[in-house]
């Protein structure tokens, strides 16, 4: 019963997550509809920008007609010393007003007039209007203008000089002004809409549709990264769109390698853990039949178990090392104060060497040179570097070509610097950009690259950094291992250790330099 009241939502969960995935909006208003809206609303302000002027001039051109046609029966009847009712009312129709008169200086004479005028609340004189007067005015007569006497003042026509004068109610005007303005918003309601639809569609072919394109894509993409199938195919297009959908393209395919290659390394890593726990009981067998092997009378059996002990037991340290990766990095170094040339030779000994026929050896390392560094992790970085070069001097199939492996160190304060140098092919260019990645840089058919990786990453621990050197002939590179640095809060004496043995250091150099000197 438990298990049937989840399950429905469940997939009721997995609906609304599908169907996110298809570019749906997550909101109620998706950008086509507040595309539309903004668009509306923007229109409709840019109307009301030239609404604002339209009522205005709309007024004062009412006005003007108003005015005109009373200055042309003005100047009709100003001759006539008499003017008959019925021509007085005909005129205050056509006109609307109240009353009519013309104001010529001192002169004024009234023209028409049906009854006394109530008293006027508004004046206005076209004679002297400007465009904000014009403005304030028209939405005065919208507010106030329904129960208001407006005097109208404008100049006389027809040759006549001077000013015609009406009295009318502000009603009719403030009538057709609303009328105008009614007109006007239906006008803007339809231009709005044609508009709004016509940006709508074009931001939608344009923008819109992409986006749900990509969006759409990032979400299919997202349930399987690992098929190459899903990342997107660019449209072509030339604008940020279409840049988009190409960085996205290189963003999938860059991203579906990596998790490809994360998996082959975590399908390695796996096999790397079982083939090494089987190897290190066979180290540890090894191990047992040595130590019966050193109790035998043989001198060269002798002499060479504790070399072959002191390497099983190097390769039963680095089998947990193996182990233990993934759970933790490599171990800090244990830095010590050991001599270069020991190691070097140790090394080279591991690889045969100084027997080998075909390569070779040279220690071009001062025997009293110390570094500061953990003995292991030094022997790691050195093998790993030398193994390669041996490898490379070993495809090298002409009697006549030179095979020489050498290793120098040299001391600059508290900065040692190893150039492992050998006259081998040299390393690819194809591969100097990744050379210290592993899995992405080997220049032997069926490498992986690991060697390198390792020995930088053993070198970076102790503070120093590995390069290859340009050089014309071979492969040469440098590794540089500072000194510890030495702890000023205590007693100079009581540090001994680095700092003392730098100054014993310092001083057999300046004996050995300053010796033929005395002689």
């Amino acid at each position: 019963m438990r298990l049937k009241t989840v399950m429905p939502e469940t997939r009721e969960n997995s609906r609304s997550v599908d169907d996110l995935g298809e570019g749906e909006p997550r909101s109620r208003f998706g950008l086509s509809a507040k595309l539309l809206i903004l668009t509306v609303i923007f229109v409709m302000l840019s109307e009301v920008l030239i609404f604002v002027p339209s009522i205005a001039n709309f007024r004062n051109n009412w006005l003007s007609d108003r005015l005109r046609t009373a200055a042309v029966a003005a100047a009709v009847l100003a001759e006539s010393d008499v003017i008959s009712p019925a021509l007085q009312t005909r005129l205050l129709a056509a006109t609307g007003a109240s009353a009519i008169a013309l104001n010529d200086g001192p002169a004024r004479r009234l023209i028409a007039m049906n009854a006394m005028p109530p008293m006027v609340d508004e004046i206005v004189d076209m004679n002297t209007m400007d465009a904000t007067t014009a403005i304030l005015q028209s939405f005065g007569t919208l507010i106030y203008g329904e129960h208001r006497t407006l005097r109208a003042i404008g100049r006389a026509e027809m040759g006549m000089s001077g000013n015609i004068e009406i009295v009318m109610p502000e009603a009719p005007l403030r009538a057709a002004m609303l009328g105008f303005s009614w007109r006007i918003l239906l006008l803007s309601l339809v231009i709005s809409m044609v508009t709004a639809s016509l940006v709508y569609v074009s931001l939608r072919w344009l923008f819109v549709r992409p986006l749900q394109r990509l969006s759409a894509n990032m979400a299919r993409f997202g349930e399987a990264p690992q098929d190459a199938s899903r990342i997107i195919e660019p449209s072509g297009r030339a604008d940020e769109i279409g840049d988009a959908e190409k960085r996205l393209a290189t963003m999938q395919t860059t991203l579906g390698q990596t998790l490809h290659q994360q998996r082959r390394l975590a399908d390695l890593g796996l096999a790397v853990s079982k083939i090494n726990h089987d190897l290190r009981n066979l180290l540890a067998s090894a191990q047992l039949f040595l130590e019966r092997l050193e109790s035998s009378p043989d001198p060269l059996a002798a002499r060479l178990a504790p070399k072959i002990v002191s390497t099983l037991d190097r390769a039963v340290g680095y089998t947990r090392a193996v182990l233990s990766y993934g759970r933790a990095q490599e171990v800090p170094p244990a830095r010590r104060l050991v001599h270069l040339s020991h190691i070097a030779d140790d090394v080279a000994q591991v690889l045969g060497l100084p027997e080998s026929d075909t390569i070779t050896w040279e220690n071009r390392v001062d025997p009293d040179m110390e570094v500061d560094a953990d003995p292991e992790q030094l022997f790691r970085v050195l093998m790993n570097i030398c193994r390669n070069a041996v490898q490379a001097l070993k495809g090298e199939d002409d009697p006549a070509v030179v095979r020489r492996l050498a290793v120098e160190a040299e001391r600059h304060g508290s900065l040692v610097t190893i150039r492992i140098k050998d006259t081998g092919p040299g390393v690819p260019t194809a591969v100097r950009p990744n050379l210290f990645q592993a899995f992405r840089a080997s220049a032997r058919p069926g490498g992986t690259g690991l060697g390198l990786a390792i020995a930088s990453e053993l070198v970076r621990a102790h503070g120093g950094e590995i390069v290859l050197e340009d050089v014309s002939i071979g492969a040469s590179f440098r590794i540089t291992l500072p000194d510890r640095p030495l702890d000023l809060a205590r007693p100079r004496v009581a540090q001994g250790g680095v700092g003392s043995s730098m100054r014993q250091n310092e001083g057999k150099s300046a004996e050995r330099a300053d010796g033929p000197a005395l002689n």
